[in-house]
């Protein structure tokens, strides 16, 4: 795996392991807080499904913020894809006859690969900055969801492409579907990021781009790159999403980016680039569902449970900036 690009910085190993603790510490305090609730085996299927689709995402904010840039634009992503694939195999949908779901999943695939790379393209060749481009995208692509249903809720959805949600028919060996899916995006992009030279690069670039620019790689097809992968993992999400909801709803994706970044930070991935883990973010999206999932059980009120993620998210990025300030 990539050392951290800050001489003296916490390698990602170490931080994998902080991780481990700090997740093990939240789950025996939200188990005495629940009476024990939280650690049934029904809450942590749950627990395991609901955090698949953050932590898909969480995946490919790894490589993007590695490389010094943010991507905004996920949790709209997953919203309009989403409604997308619901619309084209619903009845009530964008078509007079629904198109088998393979055809529907693959689409929205496409497409949300289509949006990140035209996101990366805004970055890497109009030199907008990541932020503006991808906050633009996050509000297009929040109301063109809502202008593809006109407000609605489309179902139902398929029965086999229901399965994907990881409901009482959608397991493999008593394994949820997005579980296995979330392993298998895991392992793809680790293999990414420390295996192939378009990982090296990222984290090159992530170290410093004009240095990586005059050692002559392609910065601006690397970020486009990278912008286009998590616009593809924001549409596997946007299937898992669907499939367990079996709908289209206008609510998914909701704010989905903010735990995402909260994921990546947590696992270790720094904000300035050039550092960055997928097994940390996974498991830092574990965290942060299950923060989520605790609040749910003990009766946290939604406004209060919005406050509390903020302020982790802020601690997040703040023990970030402490530990590069440390390192250098």
């Amino acid at each position: 795996m990539p050392r951290s690009a800050v001489v003296g910085a916490p390698s990602p190993r170490t931080r994998v392991r902080a991780m481990l603790v700090a997740l093990a510490a939240l789950w025996l305090a939200l188990a005495l807080l629940s009476g024990g609730l939280f650690l049934s085996p029904r809450n942590l299927v749950n627990l395991a499904v609901q955090a698949s689709a953050v932590a898909v995402m969480a995946c490919g904010m790894v490589l993007v913020i590695t490389a010094r840039q943010i991507d905004l634009s996920v949790g709209s992503v997953l919203g309009f894809t989403g409604m997308v694939i619901a619309a084209l195999q619903a009845e009530d949908g964008l078509l007079a006859a629904p198109l088998p779901w393979p055809v529907a999943l693959l689409a929205g695939l496409a497409l949300a690969t289509a949006i990140g790379a035209w996101h990366g393209a805004w970055v890497a060749y109009a030199r907008l900055p990541s932020f503006v481009a991808t906050l633009a995208g996050l509000l297009i692509f929040r109301g063109a969801a809502w202008l593809v249903s006109d407000g609605r809720t489309l179902a139902p959805l398929a029965e086999d492409y229901v399965r994907i949600g990881g409901g009482p028919s959608g397991t493999i060996a008593g394994v949820p579907l997005p579980v296995l899916v979330l392993v298998a995006t895991a392992l793809g992009v680790h293999v990414l990021a420390t295996r192939t030279r378009f990982g090296r690069h990222v984290f090159a670039i992530g170290g410093s781009p004009r240095a990586a620019e005059l050692a002559g790689i392609d910065v601006r097809g690397v970020t486009l790159r990278a912008f286009a992968l998590s616009g593809a993992l924001a549409g596997v999400a946007a299937v898992l999403t669907t499939a367990r909801l079996g709908a289209g709803t206008n609510s998914m994706g909701m704010q989905a980016e903010l735990a995402v970044i909260a994921a990546a930070v947590l696992g270790g991935t720094s904000l300035a680039g050039g550092s960055g883990s997928v097994a940390g973010a996974v498991l830092g999206a574990l965290w942060m569902q299950s923060l989520e999932n605790g609040m749910v059980l003990l009766d946290v009120t939604s406004a209060l449970r919005q406050v509390i993620i903020g302020l982790v998210l802020l601690a997040a990025v703040a023990a970030d900036a402490r530990a590069r300030k440390s390192a250098t």
